[in-house]
């Protein structure tokens, strides 16, 4: 993936005597001291506030709000489409849609179009926004055969009202563990899990069993390029239902381990995420934020939901993702219920590994009305 490095910094030389070692420690020593002074005189600015400091990565996160976007929790189709045309301009800085979707993806891609649909059309990726997006890349000359709406399993798929969609248009629909794991690419990690009907090893006797969690073949022999279309919904351990829970879930098996352990999930997911199977290949993001539900997990509970009229569009997963947890507190605030405490370890995790940025100050937010 193209995120800037994060800078370290200055590298020690090869000691060449005591005293030149001794010189050259010192000095990275107050250059260190001198960059964390700058970076405490910085750590109350907003997002996207001040100056740029020399070695920080910075996401770029553009949202559309249009508040005739939603009625009574449904979406409207035709003003979720225009603000969808404007957020994928603006990102890109391009004049026109096709141009646009010239810079995300080529026409010999073919493309998978992430979505979460396990929680149903209503908590769910809303298939509106997956229609806005379908119609824009074939509006743009995007082939599509070439363009694939996936999840973990058809079967949600279907429930979701994606499979309808993907007639509609006709592009294709996949569940990513129906389409079966490829034995060559996996994440590895101690935590050994219960495996389940439908896990690559499962039934299997061999030492070692239950360590790994296979990539499924929809993405090692299928999809080239990623779109990521994530709900802001919460998640009681991950903090949203978001990009990197959806991409990391959705693309290997052997998952419950992770779930049952906390810590665990925290580096899972974004190691999960890194694997150029996934990550490589991830080329856009979009928060579909039209409502935003901050608690039921997987259950559509429109008592605790508020429309908030917005899709947010960024290159950078873990900034999106950061966003939608503060969204979600800040909503539970507003509804004076309670609230819990922001744990973005895992976020802090991807940050680390160059997924993306976890800090506010980090984050430039567009908001276009």
């Amino acid at each position: 993936m193209s995120f800037p490095m994060i800078w370290t910094g200055p590298a020690i030389p090869a000691r060449k005597s005591l005293f030149v070692g001794a010189a050259t420690v010192l000095a990275s020593v107050l250059l260190t001291l001198l960059f964390f002074a700058r970076a405490a005189d910085s750590s109350s600015a907003q997002p996207g506030a001040g100056p740029i400091e020399v070695g920080r990565s910075k996401a770029r996160v553009v949202i559309v709000e249009d508040q005739g976007a939603v009625n009574a929790f449904v979406p409207r189709l035709d003003v979720v489409r225009q603000m969808f045309d404007r957020g994928l301009t603006n990102l890109t800085g391009k004049a026109s849609v096709a141009e646009s979707w010239r810079a995300v993806v080529s026409t010999q891609d073919v493309v998978g179009i992430k979505v979460l649909s396990a929680p149903g059309p209503l908590s769910g990726t809303r298939p509106a926004v997956v229609e806005a997006a379908v119609g824009s890349m074939i509006d743009a000359g995007f082939p599509p055969k070439q363009i694939i709406i996936w999840d973990k399993h058809y079967s949600n798929l279907k429930a979701a009202g994606f499979v309808e969609l993907a007639e509609k248009y006709g592009v294709r629909v996949a569940g990513s563990a129906d389409a079966g794991y490829d034995s060559e690419h996996f994440y590895d990690s101690v935590v050994v899990g219960q495996l389940v009907w439908g896990d690559h090893e499962f039934g299997g006797q061999r030492p070692g069993i239950g360590r790994k969690s296979f990539v499924s073949k929809l993405l090692t022999r299928e999809i080239t390029k990623l779109i990521s279309i994530a709900p802001l919904l919460n998640h009681n351990h991950a903090g949203v239902s978001g990009h990197l829970f959806s991409l990391a879930f959705g693309s290997v098996d052997n998952t419950i381990r992770f779930i049952n352990a906390p810590g665990q999930l925290q580096m899972a997911v974004p190691d999960i995420c890194a694997l150029p199977e996934v990550g490589d290949k991830l080329v856009l993001n979009i928060t579909d934020a039209l409502v935003a539900q901050y608690y039921g997990e997987e259950r559509a509970l429109l008592h605790y939901a508020r429309p908030l009229c917005q899709l947010r569009f960024s290159k950078d997963p873990v900034a999106l993702d950061v966003l939608s947890i503060h969204e979600i507190e800040r909503q539970r605030a507003l509804a004076d219920t309670p609230s819990s405490k922001i744990d973005l370890a895992l976020y802090a995790n991807a940050s680390l590994i160059e997924l993306g940025v976890s800090e506010l100050r980090d984050i430039q937010v567009e908001i276009i009305k």
